[in-house]
């Protein structure tokens, strides 16, 4: 099927009438290569929440497409990122996802070893070789940024700062989650999708399903006031999110044992191009939701919870078994369907269902979305 408009005036609609990108912008593997050097090689990346690295040693391990990066704190409590790589030879460093590393980094090749900056400390029989300077052969640093209490990295050094790109975002978070600061690693699971990532955002910023598809979003639904369902768009980052129903009298399978409190509300924000960090009702934690592009019809999706509470309440607990047992494979599903239906010689764009209201039910943001990857992918193109 043929574009309904040219590509290049895609960006000229208005969104209340405008049609979606185009069914190959979600499979195609040159767009996805296009996407892969001119946004996620430019983009931050949500790595760990700083509490992640509390200690002196402790590590996380970040891999994007072929690129692996150490983020560590050192003995003076500053925290670095890195190349995950050994600059004698190219072994990968660490193989872990995470840990203490108390001593040196050590290449498990030639025993190489580096300091919890980066830093060459010894190479082996290098005492032998003319004009050896352990000070050339530190690992190369990614750019790396703290914010909103999380640890970000670029593996573009000129990029933007995050609070240049995303003014507003740290205190929207912090209003939305007032223990941010304090919260601790519960657990992280990977999941590989065969979708593309666009798809997975997608089904993630729209109102629109949210009490038309499966139970388990008419369930979510039910704990708040979906009256008070509100989608907001800035810049390079939007929320959506609702007060908690103050009727609720059970959540997850649990009883509730106590009125709404302060950050007991429903909240999603969104970090473009892939980063969004949420809180379902009632639980006072904070998950984050990583999609992690693969190629162009596979990603890995990365749920991490957080929690400030110690332990762990019993509701929050039920949320997290909820979100990975229920509602995450109900949200998959239709990320699944999507993908192969994207592909049918039946289909190429379809109508945005955007009101001037800009509703509880509209799909603005997925167009904001779209607008984003159109601009990034055709920065030449003419725009309203």
């Amino acid at each position: 099927m043929t574009d309904r408009i040219p590509i290049q005036q895609w960006d000229e609609q208005s969104a209340e009438t405008a049609v979606t990108l185009p069914s190959r912008y979600f499979h195609d593997a040159t767009i996805f290569a296009e996407e892969r050097e001119r946004i996620f090689m430019k983009a931050w990346h949500f790595g760990c929440h700083v509490n992640e690295l509390s200690e002196a040693g402790a590590f996380v391990v970040r891999d994007i497409f072929r690129q692996s990066v150490i983020l560590m704190r050192d003995r003076q409590g500053e925290i670095h990122a890195f190349h995950n790589v050994c600059q004698h030879r190219g072994n990968r460093l660490l193989n872990e996802t995470r840990g203490v590393n108390k001593g040196v980094i050590r290449c498990a090749y030639h025993s190489w070893c580096y300091g919890q900056d980066g830093a060459l400390r010894s190479a082996p029989r290098s005492d032998r070789l003319a004009g050896f300077d352990k000070q050339q052969h530190a690992i190369p640093a990614v750019r790396m940024e703290v914010f909103a209490d999380c640890v970000f990295f670029n593996f573009d050094p000129d990029a933007d700062s995050m609070q240049t790109l995303f003014p507003g975002a740290d205190q929207a978070m912090r209003e939305a989650i007032p223990d941010l600061d304090k919260m601790q690693l519960v657990e992280e699971d990977d999941v590989i999708v065969p979708a593309n990532w666009k798809v997975i955002m997608d089904n993630s910023i729209e109102g629109y399903h949210f009490q038309l598809s499966g139970p388990c979003h008419v369930d979510l639904a039910s704990l708040i006031d979906f009256a008070g369902y509100r989608l907001r768009q800035f810049d390079h980052w939007w929320t959506y999110g609702a007060p908690p129903n103050p009727d609720a009298i059970q959540a997850y399978g649990k009883p509730l044992s106590r009125p709404p409190e302060p950050g007991d509300g429903f909240f999603n924000i969104g970090i473009w191009p892939h980063n969004t960090f949420y809180q379902f009702p009632f639980t006072q934690c904070l998950g984050t939701f990583m999609m992690i592009p693969l190629d162009s019809e596979r990603s890995l999706l990365r749920f991490g919870y957080y929690s400030a509470q110690q332990p762990i309440s019993e509701v929050s607990r039920a949320s997290i078994a909820w979100m990975n047992d229920e509602l995450g494979p109900e949200d998959i599903d239709l990320n699944v369907t999507v993908q192969q239906g994207l592909h049918s010689l039946g289909y190429n764009q379809g109508r945005y269902m955007i009101d001037a209201e800009r509703s509880n039910e509209s799909e603005h943001l997925v167009h904001h979305f779209h607008r984003l990857v159109f601009r990034a992918l055709h920065p030449e193109a003419s725009r309203l």
